[in-house]
């Protein structure tokens, strides 16, 4: 497969109540953002178009949390507590998911990008392209 030939993965929460699916390429890159929520939670995420991402269950089992300018979506498995993916500040049309909710994470091809959060209106620049299709 070429590395930008994309398929689809699955992935969901600690307890599977939420399942999704992402369309992927094989390599594909991660932001691991400072900013204060990412941070604390230590979300490293992918982001992904709408029309690349579909919630397979537990819609009903979401419950968001929004902060500041309540533009970003969080959405958390109200069970487990898990945040699989979200809609970002950055990409609103689009799904940033997170790497580690996806199934078989560990042998995914993955770089690593720094992203500095902290100074989000200065670099959210640099995101808006993920989410086009």
């Amino acid at each position: 497969m070429s590395p930008l030939a994309r398929q689809w993965y699955a992935g969901g929460c600690h307890c599977g109540a939420v399942r999704f699916e992402a369309e992927l390429p094989q390599a594909f890159e991660v932001e691991d953002c400072n900013c204060s929520i990412c941070a604390m939670s230590g979300n490293i995420h992918v982001i992904v178009p709408s029309t690349r991402f579909r919630l397979v269950q537990g819609a009903d089992n979401l419950s968001e949390y929004t902060f500041n300018t309540r533009r970003a979506r969080h959405l958390f498995c109200k069970t487990c507590g898990i945040k699989s993916f979200y809609i970002p500040r950055s990409n609103p049309d689009g799904y940033a998911v997170t790497w580690r909710c996806l199934d078989d994470w560990q042998t995914l091809d993955v770089s690593v990008a720094p992203f500095d959060g902290q100074n989000w209106e200065a670099n959210a620049g640099r995101l808006a392209h993920k989410s086009a299709d």
